[in-house]
């Protein structure tokens, strides 16, 4: 088992394109330069110990640099060792609505971001606490199973979007459906389901199915995403917008927050309706709750003792760059002698 501690220094691996383009470059214009001072025959005579190989190596070597240097900024660590350990806690499952209307934007940066925002951050809260995560939108599919790995969690959290499902409207029915198969310990008393939606283009007789959860011993909770107001659906390309969703009529589609919806299912899984605005006070409230539940004991396997990795990379990163400045630009005098490509001496 591995964690990267900042994983932002990945971005330096942008630098070797960018280098590549300058080494292209500089090389061209030698060429460019050198062609209006001799031929290329005059040239192999007066340098007869130059190398492009080698240069193309020294290239080589500085990206292979800059690579080791961004992992080690990056810092892996390695669990070095598989524990069972006893944690309390609470099942808790995500429910996220990933339908086009999340991204309307009457909510920056627009509701489906707002959305994974709010989860990211209720996930940094808990402690001992097993999670699940589902997405849906005209259907609803497991996204992340119950799990006490918060890390890869929010992994796969950040990856949803509204193109994860085909079919479209807001299928909460068959999210809720599909959290009753993620509660797999029998004795575990609290399960919460948390709905994060803005409630917009619901289906379906959603009082049964809420019905038959209670009697589960599931507790719904639902986080409102959106205003009344409404806003409209933009349709991007690359970050671009490129129009704004329109309904057969060819007008504009409004897309606003149904709280009516979400208020109902809450109340009737004794939950609680939680507006979804402001992200501190949604933690607070949703600590709050967690906290006041009774924790189930149960025992999870992970890796502990994990060990900071860094110093190798940053050690072969040293090597290479002081191999790169050793090494000289010219033939070498052994490969010289071998003549591999029967060049003759005049």
């Amino acid at each position: 088992m591995y964690q990267l501690e900042e994983p932002i220094y990945f971005y330096l691996l942008f630098g070797i394109p960018v280098l590549l383009v300058m080494f292209l470059s500089v090389l061209i214009w030698r060429k460019r330069a050198q062609s209006k001072f001799a031929t290329a025959e005059l040239l192999k005579k007066l340098s007869p110990n130059k190398s492009i190989f080698k240069l193309g190596l020294k290239f080589f070597i500085l990206a292979l640099a800059l690579v080791c240097l961004s992992f080690g900024l990056v810092n892996p660590k390695i669990g070095t060792k598989l524990e069972t350990v006893k944690r309390e806690g609470v099942d808790v499952v995500f429910a996220l609505d990933v339908s086009k209307s999340m991204l309307a934007e009457d909510i920056a940066p627009n509701r489906l971001q707002k959305s994974k925002q709010l989860v990211t951050q209720i996930i940094n809260s808990l402690a001992g606490d097993r999670i699940g995560i589902i997405g849906y939108a005209g259907s609803a599919f497991p996204q992340v199973p119950i799990t006490t790995d918060f890390s890869s969690a929010k992994l796969f959290l950040s990856s949803m979007n509204t193109d994860m499902v085909s079919s479209q409207g807001t299928a909460i029915t068959e999210a809720i459906s599909l959290a009753k198969t993620f509660y797999n310990d029998e004795e575990q008393t609290n399960r919460v389901l948390f709905i994060i939606s803005d409630g917009e283009d619901h289906e379906g007789n959603v009082g049964a199915i809420v019905d038959e959860a209670f009697k589960m011993g599931i507790r719904i909770f639902t986080i409102g995403v959106g205003t009344e107001r409404g806003a409209p659906i933009p349709i991007k390309r690359n970050g671009v917008l490129q129009f704004y969703k329109r309904d057969v009529n060819n007008e504009q589609v409004v897309t606003k927050l149904n709280q009516a919806t979400l208020l109902e299912i809450a109340s009737k899984a004794n939950g609680e309706y939680i507006d979804g605005s402001n992200t501190k006070e949604v933690v607070e409230t949703v600590t709050a709750i967690l906290n006041g539940m009774d924790k189930q004991e149960f025992e999870a396997k992970q890796f502990t003792d994990f060990k900071d990795q860094f110093h190798w990379f940053l050690a072969g990163a040293l090597f290479l760059l002081l191999l790169d400045a050793l090494l000289l630009e010219r033939k070498t005098a052994w490969v010289k002698k071998l003549n591999l490509f029967n060049e003759s001496e005049k």
